[in-house]
């Protein structure tokens, strides 16, 4: 029974201690580099702490493979690990390290040193390229490993909090593991394969790269940010690393997809197209299925509270253009629940917000019980025992066919002019426009109204209203629509809806 992600990498260090695990612009690991770097970075957290466990500790991450050692060796002390984006604002991190209080932090540069005194950051500061070549104790990290169950925490990663103050989400060992048994199981994965890493490591979007690599064996490309500003540098570092599947955000699906580069070349080595983080418009994923016939392409779902994902969707079928692509059925030992506002379980075409429940529901907000006991509740279908369920605050639907659709956000949901009014329906019909690249609305409360920010794919304003008056009643009309040259995104590759609304107010 494996109960510790790091057997996952003792395995391939035995079975192909030579073979390239993790790669990025300028350098490699093997397997067996990998797990060595990670007992020596094991070993001088427990040397500095002895054989304290289950402590935060902040690893500095950038698109290097310095982080991912990083990662692997919080684990091999006992403790569990805190991306951190080497560019995030000084104030951000400072209100992470008052949350966590972590024991340690695990610097790459200069920079990041320089981070961390600039916020009075009282802990031990570990620079990578100093401990890289200290000694192993087998012996200490031995005796941690006994102690170390698969509840125990492996990472924690924080997303916006509504007051201000980041969440820490808290994920286990089991949780993780169970996602790398379902996502090589499910999509067949190999040590022949070959991964492409967009998401970045403060994201949980990228465990899924972590997990497959670890799992199955397969080498993990980290892609560098400059190509997705230069797709046609892509298109070649694709097929120049022999790339086999992506696992994407689907704001980099769509960026490619929009970008037309596809029409001059392809990813000639393809097998799989994952995406995840906001819904998928079926025009814009077309794009990639007409230019990829033999690929096959999933949709993943999940909030970061989930362990990642809890459904999956594969397309097979034709989609209308006005349409998003369902985000599916559960995966592997996750139930998926759909409640209305009674509690009670919707039917067909009913929507609903939807809940989770297995090994995968987080720990909880880490120092934060308020914040827990509100979305970590218990099943209300039942109070025999304790059964916690992460209410995700999306509103679902199931179409006839049995698919989970995704509607909206719960807070997305607004009542205009006395009417009840799901923006993500607005977003759907002018999506589906020919010449609209993406589309976004929000709400401006205080005055009653819809506001459309869009761009498109000429970079010329449209005539909105004209094209979508026989597809929407008039009361779902945008009251004002804002033609953008580009869209913002959030670090979580969605579009950011804080800084459209901060951009209304503000103008």
């Amino acid at each position: 029974m494996i109960t510790n992600i790091l057997t996952y990498l003792d395995n391939n260090a035995l079975r192909s201690p030579d073979k390239i695990a993790i790669a990025d612009d300028k350098s490699t690991l093997t397997f067996a580099e990998w797990k060595h770097y990670a007992e020596v970075i094991g070993t001088a957290l427990c040397d500095t702490f002895g054989q304290q466990m289950r402590k935060p500790v902040l690893v500095f991450v950038d698109r290097r493979i310095e982080g991912l050692v990083g990662f692997m060796g919080v684990v091999e002390s006992g403790n569990f690990y805190v991306p951190i984006d080497s560019k995030m604002p000084d104030q951000r991190i400072k209100l992470i390290i008052d949350v966590l209080n972590p024991i340690a932090a695990i610097t790459t540069t200069i920079a990041d040193e320089k981070k961390l005194k600039s916020i009075d950051f009282n802990g031990v500061v570990l620079q990578y390229d100093i401990i890289k070549n200290n000694n192993v104790n087998i012996r200490c990290l031995t005796e941690v490993r006994s102690k170390a169950i698969d509840t125990d925490p492996l990472y924690a990663i924080f997303t916006s909090g509504s007051t201000g103050v980041p969440k820490g989400v808290v994920i286990s060992h089991r949780g993780v593991i169970d996602l790398a048994e379902w996502l090589v199981d499910t999509f067949d994965f190999d040590e022949t394969d070959v991964l492409g890493n967009q998401t970045p490591f403060y994201f949980d979007g990228s465990v899924k790269d972590i997990c497959i690599c670890l799992k199955s064996g397969a080498t993990l490309n980290i892609i560098d940010r400059k190509y997705f500003s230069f797709p046609k540098l892509l298109i070649k570092y694709l097929n120049d690393r022999q790339i086999t599947s992506i696992l994407w955000a689907t704001s980099a699906i769509i960026l490619i997809g929009n970008s037309n580069i596809l029409d001059e070349n392809i990813p000639q080595f393809i097998k799989r197209v994952t995406f995840a983080g906001e819904a998928m418009p079926a025009k814009q994923l077309k794009v990639w299925m007409r230019k990829l016939p033999v690929a096959k392409f999933y949709n993943l779902y999940g909030p970061t509270e989930i362990t990642v994902d809890c459904t999956y969707y594969e397309v097979k079928r034709e989609f209308n253009d006005n349409e998003y692509i369902p985000i599916g059925c559960h995966c592997a030992n996750k139930e998926v629940l759909v409640f209305n506002e009674n509690n009670e379980l919707v039917k067909v075409g009913e929507p609903g917000e939807l809940c989770v429940r297995g090994t995968g529901v987080a720990l909880g907000y880490y120092n934060n019980p308020e914040k827990t006991q509100e979305v970590f509740v218990q099943n209300p279908l039942h109070n025999f025992y304790e059964d916690k369920i992460y209410r995700t605050g999306d509103i679902v639907r199931y179409n006839e066919r049995g698919e989970i659709e995704f509607v909206s956000r719960k807070d997305f949901q607004v009542k205009h002019n006395g009417n009840r009014i799901e923006l993500g329906e607005i977003e759907v019909v002018i999506n589906s426009l020919p010449d609209v690249s993406i589309a976004t609305c929000i709400f401006d409360q205080y005055n009653d109204l819809i506001i459309l920010y869009y761009t498109s794919n000429s970079g010329e304003e449209l005539d909105i209203i004209n094209q979508i008056k026989d597809k929407l009643p008039k009361y779902m009309f945008p009251n004002e629509i804002i033609h953008l040259s580009e869209m913002p995104y959030n670090m979580n590759g969605k579009v950011d809806r804080i800084e459209l609304k901060r951009r209304y107010e503000t103008k």
